[in-house]
């Protein structure tokens, strides 16, 4: 059995002192990717590099206390790849990705566009500029899971507000379509939502800081585990954790029936 945790920290320094480390020493899981570091190596402790029982594998953004990606296995890798190659989008810190034989897992974090028209337009040229790396790794003959924060809605069940979000980042028109393609047109599957075709609220996994998000459950599934039809095919089960808070999202947990 095969367990990968995903989750957005914002903020690993803070998520560790919500508890994050604590709560992942108890949850058996052997690939754990994270997102939305906000550190630089100097800014890591020994336990966030390299928690017990995990190697550590990071992708910093240049810009302090921002972005970042990184992913805690249990096995060291074969093959470690930082970022995509690309100098503007690796200045961010977005891709990691761990190569174990026939099995890859990556930690990627897209852009947010909710800030502005600019940072929307961030967001266009990496869904643009990502797509090619979608490409190769359906194609590469590897079984790979993709884990991160998309920050895009797929569906209308994926968020409470559907109707009054239609314009914002995060459930533009563009940004569902994308996605659409991503699963009809390479063949990757959304894994939480093949094991739940009709879980909704329950799989929220981020909940706005303003106003009463939380307390009502006004949510977005905006982190997800895509996979090749492979693997997605042995996941037995997913869940969100949300009994404890560590960032303003939740850990996805699901297990998948293999071994690396």
């Amino acid at each position: 059995m095969l367990r990968i945790i995903s989750l957005n920290l914002n903020g690993i320094r803070s998520a560790s002192a919500k508890g994050f480390f604590d709560w992942l020493a108890q949850q058996d899981a052997d690939i754990v990717c994270v997102q939305e570091l906000k550190a630089q190596v100097g800014d890591m402790s020994a336990a966030m590099l390299n928690p017990p029982g995990y190697f550590g594998y990071f992708h910093y953004a240049e810009k302090k206390g921002y972005s970042g990606v990184g992913i805690y296995s249990r096995r060291q890798p074969d093959v470690i790849v930082e970022g995509l190659g690309i100098p503007d989008i690796d200045a961010e810190g977005r891709y990691i990705e761990v190569v174990f034989g026939k099995l890859s897992v990556v930690s990627v974090y897209l852009p947010s566009g909710s800030s502005g028209e600019e940072r929307q337009a961030v967001k266009f040229s990496f869904m643009e500029r990502f797509w090619p790396r979608l490409e190769q790794l359906r194609a590469a003959g590897r079984e790979v899971v993709i884990c991160g924060d998309w920050n895009i809605a797929h569906k209308e069940i994926d968020l409470k507000n559907w109707k009054g979000n239609l314009k914002n980042s995060g459930f533009l028109p563009e940004e569902r379509a994308w996605l659409t393609r991503v699963f009809d047109e390479l063949g990757w599957v959304d894994v939480h939502r093949r094991l739940c075709p009709d879980v909704g609220p329950d799989a929220y996994t981020w909940w706005s800081n303003r106003g009463q998000a939380w307390a009502k459950n006004v949510g977005w599934r905006i982190d997800c585990q895509i996979a090749t039809p492979g693997i997605a095919a042995v996941a037995t089960g997913a869940a969100v954790y949300k009994a404890q808070r560590f960032s303003d999202h939740a850990p996805l947990t699901i297990d998948y029936r293999i071994d690396i």
